[in-house]
């Protein structure tokens, strides 16, 4: 049932947003688009009413909130029919749009000349019928000349003459009749607590309902993979963002039921469409991340590390890409201006680039390094004088793992322009010493010597014949020098380290077999000095002579 859980509370979490704000909320004010550039006077209304998609938000806005003193200011009509009916037939207005409205406020246009439309004037928007029973009354803006405000739009005479009998029909036929007086009386947020407590109850029957369809769904995919052999079929990986999304399809087909109110109802629509588009995004993030880990994985089994170490670098690219598009769609649903969103990215990406040149610098000598295939992940490199493994490669850096345990971070930049040795690449080990005969080795010694040591190492499977070389090299004032160079046909060190033990110890053998012996770093001779001697004998002659005349005077004097 995990998946049943996490269903919940991803639709709790999207509903849990759906908070509607009052009129001086400053989300509010902020989800209000801004008005077109193109239109001065749009701008110099304190109302909202330059555009028509202001005219309708504001409204609902202050009816929500029980200012109709405001809200009958988006009405067409007289001073003097304002000041008797206006906040009665404001009041009755949005009673009526909240229940006989089916349009969303997604359709309204927020231009300050508005939609052109087919058979109507340029100073008209038609939103669309309020229905309840046998009446119909179209929801109708009519732009007008305000002295103070310039052009404005405003809710049509045509439209608020019928709203009385619309208002009639929908109160007769409203469902809260049947209902407890207390859930439709109270309500939070401008909706009755009924419909609160309604869309709180369908979440676990949308997520049941959900997780029904995805199985049934499974059903036949599974019979599928089945028949073709495809044992790796990842359902599992997209079940979650599937169980978001159909979820939330479900619950809002269920929601539309309840008649929520118009702006309220806006509300949920932003919610859910944000509910969308993270779980599309899911989706597709996932989707890329098999998607790439299966290349990822056919270029490893091809030998191309290079190649797979890119995906790995692409795999996080586009997943940025993914999210930075997604944070914009949902912008866009909440109704932020992209135009000008767009521009602060372009210049915010200018000043980036500028700022942070070294990052990207490092980003490119990451790419660079990954398509020239020098390093691999897990590879035994020597960058400068630090040796290690190579753990991860990044976007910024390329972790190694140091012989001494530590985690070593390099630029990827410094990778791309220092000296790297790939120690895993060797196709063979070279093994290279100098040995130090004693310098009274007799030279017949020494031949045999030499000899002794070429038929080790060219009896020895792991060595390479054709590479052998034992040559007397240098005769210095302490010992007589011999090199010893060939390759240890392995690439594993630790093998290599054993071979080499292995040739050493027979060397030491037959070396001291031969009557000869290694040399010594330092050797230190000593010898007697006569001029030393002279002296110690001089201070004897001195102490017996003192010793003597104290004994005299001892027996010279009187008892």
């Amino acid at each position: 049932m995990s998946y049943l859980s996490k269903g919940i509370f991803f639709i709790a979490l999207a509903l849990a947003a759906c908070r509607p704000l009052s009129a001086q909320g400053a989300l509010g004010q902020l989800l209000q688009p801004a008005p077109a550039a193109n239109s001065s006077k749009a701008s110099t209304d304190s109302l909202g009413r330059g555009t028509p998609y202001g005219t309708v938000f504001g409204f609902l806005q202050a009816a929500q909130a029980g200012n109709y003193g405001i809200a009958d200011q988006y009405l067409q009509m007289s001073a003097a029919r304002r000041q008797s009916q206006g906040e009665g037939l404001a009041e009755k207005l949005k009673a009526v749009m909240d229940s006989a409205f089916p349009g969303s406020l997604k359709r309204v246009s927020t231009q300050p000349e508005g939609v052109p439309q087919e058979g109507v004037p340029a100073d008209r928007q038609e939103l669309g019928a309020m229905t309840s029973g046998d009446v119909e009354v179209e929801l109708e803006l009519v732009r007008v000349s305000d002295p103070n405000s310039g052009k404005v739009w405003l809710i049509s005479s045509d439209t608020l003459t019928k709203i009385p009998e619309l208002y009639d029909q929908v109160q007769a036929r409203q469902v809260e009749s049947r209902l407890p007086k207390w859930v439709v009386k109270h309500g939070f947020a401008g909706m009755p607590l009924w419909q609160w407590f309604a869309l709180i109850l369908l979440i676990p029957v949308a997520a049941a309902a959900a997780w029904l369809v995805l199985w049934i769904l499974q059903i036949p995919m599974r019979w599928w993979a089945h028949r073709h052999g495809h044992t790796d079929l990842e359902s599992r990986s997209v079940s979650g963002p599937a169980w978001l999304l159909v979820g939330t399809a479900i619950h809002r087909i269920l929601a539309g039921y309840l008649a929520m109110p118009l702006l309220q109802r806006h509300y949920y629509e932003q919610v859910t469409a944000v509910a969308v588009i993270i779980g599309t995004n899911w989706i597709l993030w996932r989707v890329v991340r098999w998607f790439l880990r299966r290349l990822r994985t056919r270029a490893l089994a091809r030998g191309n590390a290079g190649t797979g170490s890119l995906m790995l670098l692409g795999e996080r690219l586009v997943k940025v890409f993914i999210s930075v598009m997604a944070a914009f769609f949902i912008l866009g649903v909440l109704g932020f201006n992209l135009t000008t969103a767009l521009a602060g990215v372009g210049i915010g990406t200018l000043a980036i680039g500028f700022g942070a040149q070294q990052t990207i610098a490092n980003l490119f000598g990451g790419v660079s390094v990954l398509g020239d295939e020098v390093i691999r992940v897990g590879d035994v490199c020597k960058f400068g004088d630090r040796t290690g493994t190579v753990e991860d490669i990044g976007l910024r850096s390329t972790r190694v793992r140091t012989e001494e345990r530590t985690l070593l971070a390099i630029p990827n930049g410094t990778v791309a322009t220092i000296n790297v040795e790939n120690l895993s690449r060797r196709d063979k080990i070279l093994f290279k010493t100098v040995l130090g005969l004693h310098l009274d080795t007799p030279q017949q010694h020494l031949r045999f010597v030499l000899s002794e040591i070429w038929g080790v190492l060219s009896s020895h499977k792991k060595v390479e014949s054709n590479t052998i070389r034992v040559r007397l090299t240098d005769l210095t004032s302490s010992a007589l020098n011999i090199e010893l160079v060939c390759y240890v046909m392995t690439r594993d060190f630790n093998e290599y380290a054993a071979v080499r033990e292995e040739l050493l110890l027979q060397i030491m053998t037959f070396v001291e077999d031969s009557g000869t012996s290694l040399a010594s770093s330092q050797t230190l001779y000593l010898r007697s000095n006569p001029a030393s001697e002279k002296a110690k004998a001089a201070l004897k002659q001195i102490d017996d002579s003192g010793s003597a005349e104290k004994t005299k005077r001892t027996n010279d004097e009187p008892a």
